[in-house]
């Protein structure tokens, strides 16, 4: 069987006010005519507390990846696609860490404005520090380290989409790792908060008006026995979610428009020209799977003269 066309949406709704308001007049007419032809197959029910988010979830069952919450090794896979590695892996994001009136929050790392030379040069400062913990550090991107140590292995962190999501709504200490577990992390954070107070980097992004780099995340923890067969990436636009982590409601409409008449039409094209699609939305808590179903004369019929409300199944997830 060929490999079904995949278009993956993050954050198709939410549990915010905002968001149910917008659902009350959205209109996806390529969606909707998807829903019409597709059925309903995988459901993954969660919370929206899990370390893991539902898009990650479906994600890594995409990729044929182990989904236990907040254990996805996405470190580790990314590492696999280049040579074979052993031991356990995660991401280490520098970040800006805003003390609020009685809670911590996280700037969207994405939005930092940070360049190559600054990661580099705080990674090259707290190099030690973490070597001093059995933990290697590479460079990768910007607000990307990978991290190798054993302290990874069996870690469950939290996604950074759960850290930042919403507005100043998520205190970073109920997301972290427990103190039995990710003790020395806790500690190499506080180590990291104090070298980088004074360093040059954070003096010169205090200069320029830019928020300084005064802390870090850990997440795609785990160690991978074996990687799985190479997938091709499914579709993934990520408009949705970073508009609803700014709690930006029209951003996040106009975001879902977009989709319908560009993700969503090629998906329909493709469905009309007989190819395999599949259709997988993503709330904060749940995800729901879409297929091409072999259906009777009576139940086409029945999808059409009887469709299931858009805003109604949205607000399931």
């Amino acid at each position: 069987m060929p490999t079904p066309t995949h278009l993956l949406i993050p954050l198709a709704a939410s549990a915010s006010d905002g968001c149910r308001q917008a659902l009350a007049t959205l209109r996806l007419p390529n969606l909707e005519r998807l829903l019409q032809r597709l059925t309903a197959t995988a459901h993954d029910s969660g919370e929206d507390t899990s370390l893991s988010p539902p898009h990650e979830r479906a994600l890594a069952r995409h990729y044929g990846l182990p989904v236990a919450d907040g254990q996805i090794p996405w470190a580790a896979h990314e590492v696999a696609q280049v040579a074979a590695q052993d031991g356990a892996w995660a991401y280490i994001t520098p970040c800006h860490w805003q003390v609020m009136t009685d809670h911590i929050v996280m700037a969207p790392p994405d939005t930092l404005g940070l360049e190559e030379a600054e990661s580099r040069a705080v990674l090259a400062a707290v190099r030690p520090f973490f070597e001093e913990d059995g933990i290697t550090l590479t460079y990768a991107s910007p607000t990307r380290w990978l991290a190798q140590g054993e302290i990874f292995r069996g870690l469950a962190t939290a996604s950074l989409d759960r850290v930042v999501s919403g507005v100043g709504a998520r205190n970073v200490d109920e997301w972290m790792p427990p103190t039995a577990q990710g003790g020395p992390l806790r500690r190499l954070q506080s180590e990291m908060q104090m070298l980088l107070y004074t360093h040059a980097v954070s003096d010169a992004r205090n200069e320029r008006g830019l928020f300084p780099i005064n802390s870090f995340w850990v997440s795609g923890s785990g160690a991978l026995a074996a990687p799985p067969a190479p997938q091709p990436a499914p579709s993934m636009p990520l408009t949705l979610l970073h508009a609803a982590q700014m709690e930006d409601w029209a951003a996040w409409t106009a975001a879902w428009q977009h989709i319908d008449t560009t993700a969503c039409a090629e998906l329909l094209t493709a469905l009309d020209q007989g190819q395999a699609v599949q259709l997988t939305l993503c709330g904060e808590s749940n995800a729901q799977s879409f297929e091409v179903v072999p259906r009777n004369f009576f139940q086409k019929i029945s999808s059409l003269l009887s469709p299931q409300r858009l805003s109604n199944l949205l607000e399931k997830l």
